[in-house]
């Protein structure tokens, strides 16, 4: 189990970001990530927390972040957010859940499409990743989640981050 969190505010997020990130650290035990947007583009830090605990690992990080926009993520697993650039444009993605039918919807996506994914050292693909392949294949962001809520058997839960919002 993980747990997301995401800021839009008027004023720097940074710490809204970081204490309601730290928040969910309690729901994983493997990675804690965190992404902020503002006037340089995105800036993502990605840490291990499975021996130390979120907040210790990120304070060093907070000094070099600065944005309106922001979204944090707990990860039993793979290390996120990603950050994507694609012909949709530069967003920043994390996802919680299960996704039953990945190794179809992979073997699909490699079937039809120039595509590829990069493996984790388990042999899998980073469900991560494999949502963000689903949205890129779409006209928009919208119409991707629309499509990736079809196609996924499982549950999912997903923030997406992009100069335009949350």
């Amino acid at each position: 189990m993980g747990g997301v969190f995401g800021v839009v505010s008027k004023s720097n997020c940074v710490m809204d970001v970081f204490f309601g990130t730290d928040y969910h650290s309690h729901l994983g035990t493997s990675r804690g990530g965190m992404v902020i947007y503002g006037e340089k583009g995105f800036n993502r830090a990605i840490h291990n927390i499975e021996n130390s605990p979120f907040r210790s690992k990120f304070e060093n990080d907070l000094a070099d972040m600065e944005g309106c926009m922001g979204l944090g993520c707990i990860s039993d697993c793979e290390p996120q957010p990603l950050i994507v650039r694609s012909r949709l444009g530069s967003y920043a993605i994390t996802t919680v859940g299960r996704i039953n039918n990945s190794r179809e919807l992979v073997e699909k996506m490699l079937a039809s499409s120039h595509t590829h994914f990069l493996e984790l050292s388990s042999g899998e693909i980073n469900q991560t990743e494999l949502v963000a392949a689903l949205i890129n294949q779409h006209n928009s962001i919208k119409a991707g989640i629309e499509a990736v809520q079809d196609q996924i058997d499982g549950s999912m839960t997903m923030l997406v981050l992009n100069e335009d919002g949350l």
